[in-house]
């Protein structure tokens, strides 16, 4: 299928899951960009063979423990790039066993484990992250995470508070927090929002995000004049989608249109953009808006 017509069969998914198969599509589609999936990463694939050449000739005694570590650590970093979860995690698993010390390592199997909802390994991994490292740059917000997908919300503010205390000109800190504190309170959410939004706000492009949650952009506006806009050098189109469908799926999952934020968050998934958070707990958030679907049918049913 070529992009014009995967863009029209797009449209018309959204414009169905919205509104119904009886009513016309929504104008606010119509400027809906496809992603081009991420393609896998040439570099990294060589490097692997090398790492695993390295590895594979490890007995010969010339390293020790430490190094032996980085070379597993890194090439689980790696295969995590490549979105190749099983094989990353035996190598982050190897990493620990030879340095039981790197908190890194415990990061990454700590968001693993977040992705397949195995919550209680989650948080150990994090916490032993934290107790190695407690000026962990990513950890406060990994468990914070956790424990907002855990429904942990005392947890979830208290870590994403610390982490958006760390860069407050992050727009992404901003938005985590703010999923938190609406799960507890709303309005109260929404007014720190507001207020984190003028006081911090700077040029990155993401603070257009919080205005999208906040209601100062439509997701018509959004989709037509801000999706596309202001590609950083360091940027690729993949990157920008797969943030863009995210919050566009929170958006709608936040105004209740689980049907609508169930497309959003696959075409997160079709982007293959697969070191990015946002990409990472898709996935998640397709099963959490299937399952309130199910439920709201069985209620019908009733």
């Amino acid at each position: 299928m070529n992009r014009w017509l995967l863009s029209l069969a797009l449209l018309a998914l959204l414009s169905g899951c919205a509104s119904g198969p009886r009513q016309s599509t929504d104008d606010s589609l119509r400027n809906l960009v496809v992603a081009t999936p991420q393609p896998m990463n040439g570099r990294y694939q060589l490097e692997i063979a090398k790492l695993t050449e390295v590895l594979s000739n490890h007995q010969n005694g010339e390293m020790d423990n430490q190094q032996l570590a980085q070379f597993w650590f890194r090439r689980g970093s790696l295969y995590d790039a490549l979105g190749l979860a099983i094989l990353a995690r035996f190598d982050f698993n190897m990493a620990l066993e030879f340095n039981p010390s790197l908190a890194d390592a415990y990061n990454y199997l700590g968001i693993h484990d977040t992705k397949n909802q195995q919550f209680d390994y989650a948080f150990e991994a994090f916490e032993a992250a934290l107790e190695l490292d407690p000026e962990h740059p990513y950890a406060h917000l990994n468990r914070g995470i956790t424990a907002y997908y855990d429904n942990r919300l005392s947890l979830a503010m208290a870590d994403l508070e610390h982490h958006f205390r760390a860069d407050p000109g992050d727009p992404y800190r901003s938005l985590w927090l703010f999923f938190a504190q609406q799960q507890h309170d709303d309005s109260a959410a929404r007014a720190a929002l507001a207020q984190r939004r003028v006081t911090h706000a700077n040029g990155s492009w993401g603070w257009v995000l919080n205005d999208l949650m906040l209601g100062a952009v439509t997701e018509r506006e959004f989709l037509e004049l801000h999706l596309a806009q202001r590609l950083d050098v360091d940027e690729s189109m993949a990157e920008r989608l797969c943030e863009s469908y995210f919050y566009l799926g929170k958006l709608k999952q936040l105004e209740g249109n689980n049907q609508r934020a169930l497309v959003y968050f696959r075409l997160a998934l079709s982007t293959n953009v697969f070191t990015f958070l946002e990409h990472r707990y898709a996935e998640l958030e397709i099963e959490r808006s299937q399952q309130i679907l199910q439920l709201s049918r069985s209620a019908q049913q009733q």
